[in-house]
């Protein structure tokens, strides 16, 4: 019989504004002492252990996105010689969920979610290219294992970066119960908070940085015949990441003419209904280590159209409709096709609704304890 794990988790990506793989390390947190097995987990973040990580969720947000991001890696840097750091080191296996390890996290778990700062290193602030080129090698040095949101993205990470394929594995994300269809008074009742009616608008959530591919979606978008445009107008919503002032001219351009809203980032209990409201759900994104918004959508009964790329089309398992936007003209006679025709409406929804069902978190986090076991 093997003995109980005790493991260390970092969470330094859970604050108030979700991202996706802020949502994922809240998951593991949530789950992990549910899983069979584990006996003690522990929260590290910026040098300090966390006991309530659902606690960070009220943290006050400091400074920019980018400079909270590097603040939550320099005591990646620093000498952790602390005793208690060092003895929990040696007796917990450590996951680092955000691509890193510190140096007590020898032996342990990272989650790589992407390669994108090596695939797409001009969609990235500078200082980030730089810190990963010092420190993401060093982690991989430390690391036990490799853990991947998709296969697409397990094959990359394997052939990038030259490891065994026995030492690296790919565990799919899970959606939550929260996001499933809704309709009738409640939904309209929610949706008036923000001037919104439902079936009357299409979504896409996302952070507004370069390889989200927002810009494609807004010139497609105003390539649509005015009448159709103009009753299902697009909702942006989503944290305004970098690079990103192409966007936020092109989006200021729509606005003005009535046929997009910007709202920024919404708050994570209104989200599910923002999916369920919506006529349509967009994720064009050039690159994704999962892509969770189009699963959330799915789940919520919501027909989605995603980018032919990466490993959107694996995720989405046929339950998506795939297009190109580079190429706008097609993307908005799909867009078209996707606001208006009804036996594909039909479809698309009960192939999401059944697509979606596969993701679980707590399969996610069984699976991620299957990982520890290969290591302890």
């Amino acid at each position: 019989m093997k003995p109980d794990l005790k493991v260390i988790l970092s969470v330094e990506a859970v604050e108030p504004n979700l991202s996706g793989i802020g949502r994922y390390s809240l998951e593991l947190a949530r789950r992990m002492d549910m899983v069979e097995g584990v006996r003690d987990v522990r929260f590290y973040r910026n040098g300090r252990w966390i006991t309530e990580p659902e606690k960070l969720l009220r943290s006050p947000l400091i400074g920019s996105q980018w400079q909270r991001w590097l603040r939550r890696r320099m005591p990646l840097i620093r000498d952790m010689g602390q005793r208690k750091t060092q003895r929990l080191g040696k007796s917990h296996l450590f996951h680092g969920p955000n691509f890193f390890l510190p140096e007590i996290g020898e032996g342990g778990v990272i989650t790589v979610h992407d390669l994108s700062v090596l695939r797409y290193p001009e969609m990235h602030p500078e200082e980030r290219l730089h810190y990963f080129d010092k420190e993401f090698s060093k982690s991989l040095g430390r690391a036990g294992h490799v853990i991947t949101d998709s296969e697409t993205t397990r094959l990359e990470v394997i052939e990038t970066l030259s490891l065994k394929a026995t030492d690296v594995t790919a565990v799919p994300l899970g959606v939550d119960s929260a996001f499933h269809p809704r309709s009738g008074g409640l939904l309209h009742k929610a949706l008036e908070r923000y001037d919104l009616r439902a079936d009357e608008y299409a979504l896409c959530v996302s952070t507004v940085e370069p390889r989200k591919r927002l810009a494609e979606l807004l010139v497609a978008w105003e390539m649509l015949p005015s009448r159709i445009r103009g009753r299902w107008p697009l909702i942006v919503t989503g944290g305004s990441g970098w690079l990103s002032e192409k966007v936020h001219r092109l989006m200021d351009k729509g606005q003005r003419e009535g046929w997009v809203r910007y709202l920024g980032y919404i708050p994570e209990a209104d989200l599910p209904i923002f999916y369920a409201g919506a006529r349509l759900f967009v994720y064009p994104s050039i690159y994704e280590g999962f892509g969770l918004p189009p699963i959330e959508a799915m789940a919520s009964g919501t027909p989605t159209v995603v980018a032919d790329a990466s490993c959107l089309p694996e995720v989405t398992a046929g339950g998506a409709m795939l297009t190109r936007p580079e190429d706008p003209p097609i993307f908005a006679l799909n867009l078209e096709r996707a606001l208006t025709d009804e036996q594909w409406r039909v479809a698309a929804r009960t192939r999401g609704l059944a697509v979606a069902a596969g993701y679980s978190w707590q399969r996610c986090v069984e699976s991620t304890v299957s990982v520890y076991r290969k290591l302890r």
